[in-house]
């Protein structure tokens, strides 16, 4: 391992994510509590960058497991327009790490202003954010000081899960979550062979994320990853998504990141690998498989099995490495990506 401060939260991240199953659970319940108590059946998720990831997340579980309509706001409806929608009903639930972002901040102000049901999930109880929710769950990840998000995203994917766990008062649902930290642990141990593939692709300058599902978050967030901390061209889609059109990009060696671990899409998925091998392109394969690893130029195996729905908090961190190795492996500083800053503020 090298002494980033990245490097050091990429594996901080088991424990952070048993500090919130530990001491987030009453703040989780109470807004479980209140979601049934005003009969709520529609979210509107306000975020931003790798929360707004989280939320494509949450739009998948709460639907699938809670059938919950999710959206994601359009913020500047609320901070440019002034022309926010009706959201009596809903439950709004902003998103950020930092909490300090004005749209995402406006977004609740006038949710609470309108009598609607208000959430925060944030790293910091006393942000702008917080302070317009009617309950607040904190991160519990302690300061993230490198500039990219990853302890902070697999703690928000966490109490994201932890929600819809509580909302189904599903038994089997928090046996799974609760051994998530551990399954988290035992796939970091791919540290080493992602530092070293990643070598092979010190100059790719192009590549797509393909992930679909539950996983459709994970491509969104390793293409953000790769953007921001190695300055790749990165562009994230679901399988079905890169046939209607995408799939013309395809030529012999182009690299393709697949999510594929187990679950209701992996023979879809399977069978997107074959296609791309048929094509002559690159694919590097994120999965418990042995059959979808074997189809792979490069296999990124997970070490653990969870249920597809708590697969993005595991899938993540392979991919997180390889945005580290990467920027590594091209002499950039994985803490201090160009350009950016830790907290960002958009109107």
């Amino acid at each position: 391992m090298n002494d980033s401060f990245l490097c050091k939260e990429i594996h901080e991240q088991p424990q952070v994510l048993r500090v919130v199953l530990d001491q987030e659970r009453a703040a989780v319940q109470g807004l479980a509590d209140a979601i049934r108590a005003r009969d709520i059946h529609f979210v509107l998720i306000a975020a931003r960058g790798t929360s707004d990831n989280a939320g494509r997340y949450a739009n998948y579980l709460l639907g699938a497991v809670n059938r919950m309509p999710v959206a994601l706001a359009t913020p500047s409806l609320f901070s440019l327009y002034h022309q926010p929608p009706r959201l009596r009903k809903a439950l709004v639930l902003g998103i950020s790490q930092s909490g300090k972002s004005p749209d995402i901040v406006s977004v609740l102000a006038e949710a609470q202003r309108q009598g609607a049901l208000t959430a925060a999930i944030t790293n910091f109880a006393d942000s702008d954010l917080a302070q317009h929710a009617d309950h607040v769950i904190q991160l519990r990840a302690g300061v993230e000081q490198s500039l990219a998000a990853t302890k902070t995203y697999t703690s928000e994917l966490t109490a994201i899960a932890l929600l819809s766990t509580l909302l189904a008062d599903d038994g089997e649902m928090a046996a799974a979550l609760s051994r998530i930290p551990d399954a988290v642990a035992g796939v970091l141990a791919v540290h080493d062979h992602v530092a070293e593939v990643a070598q092979r692709y010190r100059y790719m300058r192009y590549c797509v994320v393909i992930g679909r599902g539950y996983n459709y978050a994970s491509a969104f967030e390793l293409a953000l990853k790769l953007k921001e901390l190695t300055y790749t061209v990165a562009e994230p889609y679901s399988s079905a998504d890169f046939q209607h059109g995408p799939m013309a990009l395809i030529e012999p060696g182009f690299p393709v990141i697949v999510f594929a671990p187990t679950g209701l899409l992996l023979p879809e998925m399977r069978q997107f690998l074959h296609t791309l091998r048929e094509r002559e392109a690159e694919p590097i394969v994120v999965s418990d498989d042995a059959e979808a690893l074997a189809l792979a130029r490069i296999a990124l195996p997970l070490a653990a099995t969870v249920p597809e729905w708590l697969s993005p908090i595991t899938a993540i961190v392979p991919g997180q490495l390889f945005g580290l190795h990467l920027a590594l492996a091209r002499d950039y500083d994985p803490d201090r990506p160009r350009g950016l800053r830790k907290v960002t503020e958009t109107r």
